[in-house]
């Protein structure tokens, strides 16, 4: 384990303790597993950003974002397995900072995080690996095809936005009552959708509107020339 994962001074952890309270349990999260990890994860260590733990969705390379905290508290808390954290396996599409990841590692699950584009990825594996977060599995590729080697999944959080539920990331759910979340819309916003499977069904409903950058792949939006 990394060092970066156990440090902390007392500006950082105020502050992780005020984003909790003021961003993430004032707005209607109550899951205790996720108020706790937020409060451990360092999102410093994800973000270069004197803003890490503001109320506001950060820019990183090639137009992608790092969601405010209170999405990656919503998302999570959503995504929750029948059976717990613990153990669970989960897949992410759209690694971006790592932070995410981070999350969900810490409340015990076994994640794969994929990511397109590959500078990205460097740039989370190395933030990941520092903050002492090794065991997350990251992934090149085609977010929108899923994992299928580390398939059924208890969870699946996707952080981009689609046109429709990607099939093969509906059919990597676990059968017995797995859940994926992503936002689903257009380009301009989106309501962020829960998708739970039950055998060979698949029950949706839409929590909040929000707005995420494009899922590009091909079950998501084609790439607009310039990016």
């Amino acid at each position: 384990m990394s060092w970066l994962r156990g440090w902390t001074t007392d500006s950082t952890a105020r502050a992780r303790e005020r984003m909790v309270r003021d961003q993430i349990e004032a707005r209607g999260v109550r899951d205790p597993e996720v108020l706790a990890a937020m409060r451990r994860v360092p999102r410093h260590a994800f973000v270069d950003s004197a803003y890490a733990y503001e109320d506001r969705a950060l820019p990183l390379v090639h137009g992608q974002t790092i969601s405010q905290p209170f999405v990656v508290a919503l998302m999570t808390q959503a995504a929750r397995p029948p059976r717990g954290w613990d153990g669970a396996r989960v897949l992410e599409v759209g690694t971006g900072s790592g932070y995410q990841a981070a999350v969900l590692a810490e409340l015990g699950a076994s994640v794969v995080t994929m990511e397109r584009d590959p500078d990205l990825s460097a740039q989370a594996r190395a933030s990941l690996d520092a903050a002492g977060y090794d065991g997350v599995n990251t992934k090149v590729g085609d977010g929108t095809q899923g994992w299928p080697e580390a398939a059924p999944y208890d969870a699946i959080l996707v952080t981009a936005a689609g046109p429709l539920v990607p099939g093969p990331l509906r059919d990597q759910l676990q059968p017995d009552g797995g859940r994926l979340v992503i936002p689903i819309g257009d380009r301009d916003g989106q309501w962020l959708t829960v998708v739970e499977r039950h055998g060979d069904e698949w029950q949706e409903r839409a929590l909040e509107p929000v707005v995420f950058v494009p899922l590009i792949g091909a079950h998501g939006y084609e790439e607009r020339s310039g990016g």
